[in-house]
């Protein structure tokens, strides 16, 4: 539980955290409170009035359609970002394209037959490949159903697994206590690590959806094919094998292609009055899968980030540390264009001058602020929150203090940068197309995305400008630690992103 104590003529923020059993205090001084208070309120009515990113990704999916990495559209969405940032105001010297090389992922044909393993009776039942399958594969095995694909469901089957087809849930069937689930990715990990031939994912969504996605963790081609059916597909399925005493066999054949191209990130870049040196930058995914428009993943997160990029520019803020505005491509495939970003960062020196990385995948309609694991960070944040939410009642500044992997803000959080996130809410009917081929427009809440660009920028402006941020870059042996006291050391090492040696 925390308390908070105002002293007026200091501004003294006092907060005492309960970790652990332990009584932590924290101290922080929030002087610029007068001064944020009015860009706040600046902030609130320009975007209120003339925010445009739900109109410009109207556009976009129009235009554009699906913003696949490598594809014709991908290059096309990566054209449309750098004029739109061109056309609020930013000048030659201040949007670029930052190239980079990536294995572009596509697919072509895939067909899944089930069949008894004494039997000819074929069933072919609807599947999609899950990206960086083989470009080629045409497997049968026996099918070994493991469950939700955790570490303890493939543990306690090792004998069993080799040369079958695992069949797992993309989520949590049923509440497991004391576990977080996995990603699609690290479950294909887990099933190639015990010799699986293939894998089968059953997505838990009702309504015949099929979901897409990358199957490997290092966004690079896996030995098996992975793919994706339905829950209705999967409950099926599971019947049958009941019916045949689990003796089914499973014939996959697929055909994807998978070159080398050049994508481009897209960045925008407002030079800081004071401290120009220091970086805080801002990113969304701009690519999506191709089976839809992706206006939820990651459309609502990546406009959003363009238009916080509008609302400085037409505001004529002056923050004092630079900013810089990162429409990604790649991460779809395996958070390709971010890592690009870091690799160019830590090759130049530059990445010391990161202070903190905020970043928008789908996120919508903020409630609060998340640390991020970072303690120290939550009197800064609380206090900016309080302000938000004296310019705007109905922002709840719900507070939390949870680090999580798989988006853009990985590869900075793994050297060290602190991550700042919004906690934001998405209705079930929307989630449900995540990946899917129902990922349209008309997902899209056109007042819950401005309240995004409205809070973010908010929250944008408030670490741009500060004095002091409490939080700074972590060293090998910081950064290693607070990964595993957020428990991520166990997904990084499936994932082969562990370089620590215990």
């Amino acid at each position: 539980m925390a308390r908070r104590f105002y002293v007026p003529q200091f501004r003294l923020v006092l907060f005492c955290i309960g970790t652990a059993g332990t009584l932590t205090v924290l101290t922080g001084y929030y002087p610029e409170k007068d001064s944020f208070q009015k860009a706040f309120t600046r902030i609130n009515r320009e975007v209120s009035e003339h925010s445009r990113a739900y109109e410009t990704l109207v556009d976009a999916s129009n235009l554009v359609g699906h913003r696949l990495t490598g594809s014709a559209n991908g290059t096309r969405a990566e054209t449309y970002a750098f004029d739109l940032l061109s056309s609020y105001g930013y000048g030659a010297k201040d949007v670029r394209y930052q190239p980079f090389e990536v294995e572009a992922w596509m697919r072509d044909t895939v067909t899944l037959s089930i069949v008894p393993e004494k039997s000819d009776n074929f069933r072919d039942v609807p599947v999609v490949a899950l990206a960086h399958s083989p470009t080629e594969a045409h497997i049968k095995g026996e099918i070994l159903d493991i469950g939700n694909g955790l570490e303890g469901d493939f543990a306690a089957l090792r004998d069993k697994i080799k040369g079958k087809v695992a069949l797992v849930n993309i989520g949590l069937a049923a509440p497991v206590k004391g576990a977080r689930n996995l990603h699609r990715s690290e479950k294909t990990a887990l099933a190639i690590q015990y010799g699986a031939s293939g894998v089968i994912m059953v997505n838990l969504v009702p309504g015949n959806v099929l979901l897409t996605g990358t199957a490997s963790v290092t966004g690079q081609l896996i030995p098996i094919p992975s793919v994706c059916i339905s829950l209705e597909s999967g409950e099926a399925l599971r019947s049958w094998m009941q019916e045949e005493h689990g003796r089914l066999q499973a014939m996959i054949d697929m055909t994807n292609t998978s070159r080398k191209i050049r994508a481009r990130n897209v960045i925008a870049t407002l030079k800081g009055s004071t401290y120009p040196d220091e970086k805080i930058i801002v990113g969304g995914h701009l690519d999506s899968w191709d089976l839809a428009t992706g206006a939820i993943d990651n459309g609502i997160g990546s406009f959003a980030v363009m238009d916080i990029a509008r609302t400085f520019k037409a505001l004529k803020l002056k923050p004092k540390r630079t900013v810089e505005f990162v429409l990604f491509m790649g991460e779809e495939q395996g958070l390709l264009g971010s890592k690009a970003l870091v690799d160019k960062l830590k090759k130049t020196g530059q990445i010391d001058q990161v202070r903190y990385m905020l970043n928008l995948d789908m996120t919508n309609d903020p409630t609060g602020l998340n640390a991020f694991g970072h303690s120290a960070m939550l009197p800064f944040l609380t206090a900016i929150g309080e302000t938000m939410k004296e310019v705007e009642p109905a922002f709840a500044n719900d507070m939390r203090n949870q680090a999580g992997l798989h988006s853009d803000h990985q590869p900075f959080m793994l050297q060290g940068v602190p991550v700042v996130g919004m906690n934001g809410h998405l209705d079930k009917e929307v989630l449900d197309c995540y990946h899917a081929n129902c990922d349209r427009i008309n997902l899209v809440n056109a007042g819950q995305l401005k309240n995004t660009v409205r809070y973010s920028t908010m929250l944008l402006y408030a670490l741009a400008s500060a004095d002091a941020i409490p939080a700074k870059r972590q060293n090998d042996t910081q950064t290693r630690d607070y990964l595993v006291t957020q428990g991520l050391r166990t997904p990084l090492q499936i994932a082969n992103e562990w370089r620590w040696k215990e």
